[in-house]
């Protein structure tokens, strides 16, 4: 283990983040290298219809007013920059970045990373992005860059690629690159493993949270942290908690490596900090996920506000009143949603009311349109006492689907474009080995009848 750690600090966990995150983590402690994750299967969404009302869009536009007055202060102390805020156009926001530290006098060194979109190979999708691993960030680091711009990638391969180019790490060393995917799953999604979005939150200590930071060895253990000073905690429960967020198994896949959740160790060093050690790994899957993102059809919304007595009579009511003037050319798809919001004996009209909430989606705008949402306000005066809904009348909305499929590594052209223009070829692990479940663990046997009280988990 070497003496000296690669300090990786989060500054972004998705498209909207704390504004002031990127200063906050620069000028409260020593850092290496710094992140930014901005892309959920949502956001890819997003920007994608961004990018058909323009062309040049399609990457996450705050990303570049973050750094308009923490550039110059990145390259003052030396701190790389990582972020897939690329989304859908990571050469887009590179030239953006390079045009900006132009402006401002700074001598930046701009890469990115190309390949992920696989669009034109599924046709009438909106965006199909691969999700990449690590490889193609690190080479950008090995050749100096100091901000790499990405596309899709998975969500640790911003710490795995870091830690591949600091440490030298080739692609087959799966323990030290699974150590590694732990610590990244842990940073991904900032402040939630500081103890924001945590059920045993401490409110008084959670207000303004502090982002985290990863100090990682050179055999892939590391130690989650924070800055001195900031909100939020670290400790085991936290950094579990985040661990466990959307794992689906013992074996965690990826384009880089197999991470073996089971196999890991958390340990409580002091005061918010937690080191994870013991992870193994194994060679990745053949096959990389894409993400398909398609329009889904359009959708409407009404939400009726039933108040008082005979919340459930009223609800009956509407229900039936909708569906005889949705009869003529009904949704593909209507669902409803009765939310008992209000209580007994109310001392006002807001929680004495309940929510009936009316959701239709159908391929055609038409059938969900202004006619649906028109149906509803006619009730005014034909319906049950107190008739109010939350919002007027719309037009509808069109709607995405996402869907995961999955290609070969080697069908997938992975582009590292450097600083000067130079495009370098990143190719794909080359040793994998199919996903196996891994058996459960035997449970232990059921407690003996007895007494028992109810209690919320």
């Amino acid at each position: 283990m070497t003496a000296a750690p690669l300090r990786i600090g989060n500054f972004s966990g998705f498209y909207g983040d704390r504004a002031e995150a990127l200063r906050e983590m620069l000028t409260g402690g020593e850092l290496d290298v710094l992140t930014g994750d901005y892309l959920a299967e949502l956001t890819m969404l997003i920007l994608a219809r961004d990018r058909m009302k323009d062309p040049a869009a399609g990457y996450a536009r705050t990303f570049l007013r973050q750094l308009e007055d923490t550039l110059g202060l990145a390259h003052e102390r030396g701190v790389r920059i990582v972020t897939n805020a690329g989304g859908l156009n990571p050469a887009g926001l590179a030239d953006a970045v390079r045009a900006l530290a132009g402006r401002l006098g700074i001598p930046v060194r701009v890469a990115h990373v190309e390949g992920d979109d696989l669009t034109s190979r599924h046709p009438g999708s909106l965006a199909a992005h691969a999700y990449l691993g690590g490889s193609g960030i690190a080479a950008c680091l090995r050749e100096g860059a100091d901000l790499v711009v990405t596309g899709r990638v998975t969500d640790a391969a911003l710490v795995t690629g870091p830690a591949a180019a600091h440490f030298g790490w080739a692609p087959t060393d799966h323990d030290r690159l699974a150590g590694a995917v732990a610590a990244g799953h842990v940073l991904e999604c900032g402040t939630q493993a500081t103890g924001g979005n945590y059920a045993f939150f401490d409110g008084a200590r959670t207000v303004r949270p502090g982002f985290p930071v990863a100090e990682l060895h050179e055999d892939g253990s590391s130690v989650i942290t924070k800055h001195p000073g900031t909100g939020g905690l670290v400790d085991v429960g936290t950094v579990t908690a985040q661990l466990l967020y959307e794992t689906g198994g013992a074996r965690y896949a990826g384009p880089d490596t197999t991470t073996r959740l089971d196999t890991v160790r958390l340990t409580a060093e002091g005061p918010d900090r937690v080191r994870i050690d013991g992870v193994r790994g194994e060679a990745p899957p053949p096959r990389l996920k894409v993400g398909v993102n398609r329009l889904g059809g359009f959708r409407n919304e009404v939400v009726f506000v039933l108040t008082g007595l005979d919340i459930e009579a009223k609800a009956d009511l509407v229900r039936a009143q909708m569906t005889e003037a949705l009869a003529k050319s009904p949704p593909a798809e209507v669902r409803w949603e009765l939310v008992r919001t209000d209580r007994p004996d109310a001392p006002t009209q807001e929680t004495a009311s309940a929510l009936l909430r009316l959701v239709v989606r159908d391929p055609r705008q038409e059938a969900v349109g202004r006619a649906l949402s028109g149906a509803a306000i006619e009730l005014a005066l034909a319906s049950y006492p107190g008739f109010h809904v939350l919002a007027p009348p719309g037009k509808g909305s069109p709607y995405g689907v996402f869907e995961g499929v999955y290609v070969p590594q080697e069908d997938v052209a992975q582009v590292a474009v450097l600083h000067d223009g130079r495009r370098v070829p990143v190719g794909p692990p080359g040793e994998y080995a199919e996903l196996r479940d891994v058996p459960e663990p035997a449970l232990p046997e059921p407690l003996p009848p007895g007494p028992v009280t109810r209690a919320p988990l």
